[in-house]
């Protein structure tokens, strides 16, 4: 009998489940499986693996500070395209407009510049966060949009020390199609007293191996770190993929909360954005918001390798009248 069976603590049967997989059977098949594969996992990672609880990146913007995870995953791109946003009258230029959506796509384009030259594991680079959510660097990168969409030469982060840009390397492929494979998952929840719980618990079974009496699959989130030695994020002994997970929690000034989140890999900030400022700026209902057509541009290098990038490619939901999508091409030509 062991302390899951014999009514200890909570506290203590969850160290022993901890245990369990992290040091004890568990761990063993995985690592034998691994070994046996070629694989380079070990009883030793896995023992020393911990969670280490890191606070929140925010943004105060559009009426209500919105929380993310950090540069290890790609959470604060969310704030990054709000505070390249936060200049313009969004209500003045109507949902979904040519204006309204031509702006959103530019500024998804530049966050990601700085999304793809800057975001890493914190334990492993320094990342300028905070540079990265200042007013000042992001109106001066509000300045970089015209009139005609930015196209792979306007594809550049900025250094946020000087305002000034540097090139950042494209990835030429084949234009993703649509599927039916399976997907990340979201869960939020608010309970009577107000607590409010934002999560992406995505490490799905695509891609990798089944570990034979087991029924799970290690996690394969490595295919988003690089190879290039020189990016940061790298491949390295100990140090995180850049997740794209990235759950997120608007409270607004007035005390709602709005906890929100998606699947959709590199798709998931953009549609947040989206869905975030239908409500906050337009004015719907959740149901609305969530409801509401959507765009969704590739014009970056994608997170999953082999990070194809596609500068000109933009996917319009089929209720977004045909007129917006002419005019947005006429914005590239």
């Amino acid at each position: 009998e062991n302390v899951l069976t014999s009514g200890g603590s909570r506290e203590a049967g969850l160290a022993a489940a901890r245990a369990e997989f992290y040091e004890g059977s568990i761990a063993r098949a995985i690592c034998t499986f691994h070994e046996e594969n070629g694989g380079w996992l070990r009883m030793s990672d896995l023992a020393s693996f911990e969670v280490n609880p890191t606070p929140a990146e925010s943004l105060r913007v559009f009426g209500a500070t919105v929380y993310t995870c950090g540069p290890w995953c790609q959470g604060p791109f969310l704030l990054q395209i709000l505070a390249l946003m936060q200049f313009d009258d969004l209500a003045s230029m109507g949902h979904n407009t040519p204006e309204y959506l031509h702006l959103l796509i530019e500024a998804v384009k530049l966050a990601a510049a700085d999304r793809e030259a800057h975001y890493a594991d914190p334990d492993f680079t320094d990342v300028p966060i905070s540079k990265l959510l200042s007013i000042e660097y992001n109106r001066a990168r509000r300045s970089l949009i015209t009139d005609m969409a930015l196209g792979p030469e306007g594809f550049v982060s900025g250094d946020p020390d000087t305002t000034v840009t540097a090139p950042t390397p494209a990835f030429e492929g084949a234009v993703p199609e649509l599927g039916n494979a399976q997907d990340t998952s979201y869960l939020c929840v608010i309970d009577g007293d107000g607590n409010c719980f934002s999560a992406t618990p995505s490490d799905g079974v695509s891609g990798g191996p089944m570990i034979p009496g087991l029924g799970l699959c290690p996690s394969t989130r490595g295919s988003q770190s690089r190879m290039d030695p020189e990016h940061a994020s790298a491949i390295a002994p100990g140090r995180r993929p850049r997740l794209t997970p990235n759950p997120a929690i608007a409270v607004f000034d007035d005390g709602r909360i709005f906890p929100l989140g998606t699947p959709g890999g590199d798709v998931q900030c953009q549609a947040m954005v989206q869905v975030f400022l239908n409500y906050a700026v337009f004015g719907m209902n959740p149901q609305e918001a969530v409801e509401a057509p959507r765009v969704s541009s590739y014009a970056f290098p994608n997170s999953f390798a082999p990070h194809d990038y596609f500068p000109y490619l933009l996917k319009l939901e089929s209720r977004i009248a045909s007129e917006v999508s002419k005019a947005l091409v006429r914005q590239i030509f």
